[in-house]
């Protein structure tokens, strides 16, 4: 009875994921990742709304990407619906060695796909910040590539690479 019941709650994000982002225009590529736990790069990050379609794609895929946040985001009555969408707290307040936190996280669990926009920011960068690579690195998984093309409305997944450490030779 469990099994039929995650089954059917997967059916019906599916559709409802599928069917929203129809109505809104938007066109998914790509595949659900081919491994159990990934970081995964959510490129370009312009918008808020990046969040709710990365979110409903990754439904459409059938799959949970988590996402950090600021952990005041996680206070009040919203916090546990934000969780539930896959959110995990981040105290910004000072250094947490927050690389090593997330590492353990991917250890803890059997599965995780976490999202991370490599700029660090939604404004323009005409580079990456390093926070996605590193954590890929201690926690041993590969980094997947995700994107979201507002002008287009596409979106979607593309495949995993493992990372060597070379830096230069995996971007």
């Amino acid at each position: 009875p469990i099994v039929r019941s995650c089954a059917v709650v997967s059916f019906v994000k599916r559709k409802l994921a599928g069917t929203c982002l129809r109505m809104a225009g938007w066109e998914l590529f790509g595949e659900r990742p081919k491994v159990r736990k990934a970081v995964l790069i959510t490129a370009p990050h312009t918008s808020n709304w990046d969040f709710v379609w990365m979110i409903l794609a990754a439904w459409h895929f059938d799959f949970k990407l988590s996402w950090l946040g600021k952990n005041t985001l996680f206070e009040g009555a919203l916090g546990g619906l934000l969780k539930k969408l896959g959110g995990i707290a981040v105290d910004r307040s000072a250094a947490h060695n927050l690389v090593e936190q997330i590492a353990q996280e991917y250890h803890r669990r059997d599965s995780l796909f976490l999202g991370i926009p490599p700029e660090g920011t939604r404004k323009y960068r005409d580079y990456w910040k390093s926070g996605f690579y590193r954590i890929a690195r201690a926690a041993d998984v590969p980094v997947g590539l995700g994107y979201l093309d507002f002008g287009r409305k596409t979106g979607g997944f593309g495949p995993t690479v493992h990372l060597t450490g070379d830096v230069c030779a995996d971007m």
